[in-house]
């Protein structure tokens, strides 16, 4: 046997089927890979709905999260590669064959990641893949990279438990993913992108939805930055803009309400405001030739998502360096 894939599921009846549909048709033989479902305590039939697929092992649990359900079914995989998706994913045919070539050509290499999809049009959706595809770009350009999503994820399964899987202090898939990438690297372990291993998945639709998620993500990135400080300044995934965007965007907001008070920080205000355009715009250029009206909405959006994350970076800051308690329940749903 040459891989498990482990998916953690929570009240994923609905999701599950789709997902376990297109894993047990994969290009590789069904004999090479085994399928593990941790059920994370779904109070729906999660569990009943996996045991009905053929050749799926079932791990139930009480509810202790997603960290501690892909650890669960680490620990029960037989194969020496781990390869981890979500319930709210679909991989495509030649997913596990794609994930496991880094392997086979590598016996260095400690883990991989592959790469997002969606055939959703909705704008803010498209946007979101957007996004990603920027991220991706920057991916490319390393030969090793320190940063393995949980939706596409493999590993060499001693290297895993050695590392101790996902820490569990993150209670929500928001972020747990990050750090043991960021500690992994920190180790001196191998990690590569591998882009033609492609799964499909539902963005969020709305851009209430959207900005939430980034505020979610920016306050539980607080807690893996702390527990990995080098990897603040710079990573092989975040491109620097963002960063600059996330100071940018609120103290232009602050020097104009000031303004109202004391007008010479409209000028600041206003200068604030053209730096931060001036930001956008490769972003916003380069995804409008690929579709013009996220280009168009990509300023005001990347606005938006900077406003959301320094909040999320300010409250998170707030409870773990200052208050010593980083435990706001912000949501279980993973970015």
């Amino acid at each position: 046997m040459r891989a498990s894939v482990v998916i953690p599921a929570y009240n994923a009846e609905k999701l599950l089927p789709e997902c376990l549909k297109s894993l047990s048709d994969q290009t590789v033989p069904r004999d090479d890979y085994e399928i593990i479902v941790v059920d994370d305590g779904s109070t729906d039939s999660t569990a009943g709905t996996a045991v009905k697929c053929d050749g799926v092992r079932v791990v139930r649990q009480k509810n202790q999260g997603p960290a501690a359900a892909r650890n669960q079914g680490a620990r029960m995989a037989k194969a020496d590669i781990i390869l981890f998706t979500d319930s709210d994913c679909v991989p495509e045919r030649d997913w596990v064959e794609r994930m496991l070539e880094p392997f086979d050509g590598d016996p260095k290499l400690a883990g991989d990641k592959g790469r997002y999809l969606t055939s959703q049009r909705e704008l803010a959706a498209r946007f979101v893949q957007a996004e990603y595809q920027d991220k991706y770009r920057l991916l490319e350009k390393h030969r090793e990279i320190d940063f393995i999503d949980t939706y596409s994820a493999g590993f060499r399964r001693d290297t895993f438990l050695r590392y101790g899987g996902y820490d569990t202090s993150f209670p929500v898939a928001c972020a747990e993913d990050v750090e043991l990438s960021f500690r992994m690297s920190n180790g001196g372990e191998k990690m590569v992108y591998v882009p033609k291993a492609v799964v499909y998945h539902r963005h969020p639709n709305s851009w209430p939805a959207y900005f939430l998620k980034k505020y979610k993500f920016a306050y539980w990135r607080m807690l893996a930055v702390r527990k990995n400080p080098n990897k603040a300044i710079k990573d092989s995934h975040t491109p620097q803009l963002m960063k600059l965007q996330l100071l940018l965007a609120p103290f232009a907001l602050a020097a104009l309400a000031a303004g109202i008070f004391i007008s010479p920080l409209l000028w600041l205000a206003a200068v604030m405001a053209a730096l931060f355009l001036v930001s956008s715009l490769p972003f916003a250029l380069r995804e409008g030739k690929r579709d013009t009206a996220v280009g168009l909405a990509a300023p005001a959006a990347l606005y938006m998502r900077a406003l959301y994350q320094f909040a999320g970076v300010a409250v998170g800051s707030l409870d773990l360096f200052l208050l010593g308690r980083h435990d706001r329940t912000v949501g279980a749903d993973s970015l």
